[in-house]
């Protein structure tokens, strides 16, 4: 893994030819070494993707750090948590989640769930946005949350989900948006929760401890 956690906040990348990493612009704290950096278009996964998510809104401008050093990774105070994949399946989380990861992953962007437009409206409703990122392959990803991110499994059940604290999610997983909405909710006077992501299969959700966006 080329993320070692410094703090909750900071990660450090060990930086290779073998190993260039991809980060979000202007998370650069501070390097060591004979590293460089230069912007890219999109986020990975070719032509088709970089097209895909400039529609959607769903990207971030990147940058490459390439060369021999170690790099210190970091953006607006927010939390740091760092996974590992290991190919099986892709890790799904808003393009604004994403730090940085090994150069190596491929991106690229779908609707939020499987619901078609009933999935694509509730995304909008619950402020997850029309689409969302995939990032697929081999290596370590450095996700961005309020207060930190903690895993729950899901193994065969369903679990509940604030749309508002929901990170991202690993696995054979489905998300879908559950309404509800009663009269107290359509008056201001509700509990609060009227949209959740429901969330079946089998995997990891991971969740921040805030319901503050981006």
């Amino acid at each position: 893994m080329p993320f070692e956690t410094v703090n909750s906040k900071v990660v450090r990348a060990r930086v290779s030819p073998q190993a260039p990493v991809l980060a979000r612009r202007g998370a650069m704290l501070g390097y060591s070494g004979r590293v460089g950096f230069r912007p890219v278009r999109g986020q990975g996964g070719g032509m088709a993707g970089f097209l895909g998510a400039a529609v959607s809104g769903e990207t971030n401008p990147m940058m490459a750090t390439e060369g021999q050093g170690e790099v210190l990774y970091g953006y607006r105070g927010l939390h740091v948590t760092v996974l590992e994949l290991d190919g099986s399946a892709p890790l799904v989380c808003e393009a604004d989640r994403l730090l940085a990861h090994d150069a190596g992953l491929q991106t690229s962007v779908q609707f939020l769930g499987s619901g078609g437009v009933r999935a694509a409206v509730g995304g909008a409703m619950t402020g997850q946005g029309l689409f969302t990122t995939n990032v697929h392959g081999r290596g370590a990803v450095a996700l961005l949350s309020h207060g930190g991110a903690f895993p729950l499994q899901v193994a065969g059940t369903s679990i509940g989900v604030d749309p508002q604290a929901y990170v991202g999610h690993v696995g054979q997983l489905q998300v879908d948006v559950a309404a509800r909405m009663g009269l107290r909710d359509a008056v201001g006077r509700g509990s609060g929760e009227a949209f959740q992501l429901r969330i079946s299969g089998s995997g990891t959700v991971y969740v921040q401890a805030s319901e503050q966006k981006f």
